[in-house]
């Protein structure tokens, strides 16, 4: 069985959000399934949360990971600074503008897109009406990262205010990449 780690952005993912029913229907099927929290989840800080997502890799040593929101930012800055080890599968949900402004998040704003994602196989996640980040900025941003893209219509920030708590879709590739 593939290892999982699902990595929350701003403000965590608690239930009902989408990762956290992920983390459960994963962990009763007996799969292994990491769910990270941050410290201090509401006023992050780059530096400890770069440190606590490398502690996850190297301590869970995950084959595939799933980020949401400014977990993405991290991963890209992390990649950026050549600090990751490869994964089997990425999954990059609902990243914000490469050039976000927001008081809480500015240590991690702005970032450039990495060259290398430590990813045999990545897959961008995003929607038409993202309110931190636009479709034109996230069609730019597939093609500089080179990769696939789903592209799902009018699903806001793809987290529980958007009614993203049970999602099949993401389950179903999980469970796909699995056998990769």
């Amino acid at each position: 069985m593939k290892k999982v780690l699902i990595v929350h952005g701003w403000g965590g993912s608690d239930y009902p959000h989408w990762q956290s029913w992920l983390a459960g229907e994963i962990a009763k099927d007996y799969g292994c399934v990491y769910f990270l929290k941050f410290s201090d989840v509401d006023n992050p800080t780059k530096a400890t949360w770069s440190k606590e997502l490398l502690n996850a890799m190297d301590d869970f040593n995950p084959d595939i990971v799933i980020c949401h929101s400014v977990a993405n930012t991290l991963w890209f800055h992390l990649a950026n600074e050549q600090k990751l080890k490869k994964v089997q599968k990425l999954f990059l949900v609902a990243p914000p503008s490469m050039d976000t402004h927001i008081k809480e998040l500015n240590e991690f704003f702005p970032c450039k897109s990495p060259t290398e994602l430590y990813a045999q196989d990545a897959i961008l996640v995003g929607s038409s009406n993202d309110p931190y980040m636009d479709e034109s900025e996230l069609l730019r941003l597939q093609a500089e990262l080179g990769i696939e893209m789903k592209l799902l219509q009018n699903a806001g920030h793809i987290n529980a205010d958007s009614n993203f708590g049970k999602w099949e879709w993401l389950l179903s590739e999980v469970k796909i990449s699995y056998k990769i």
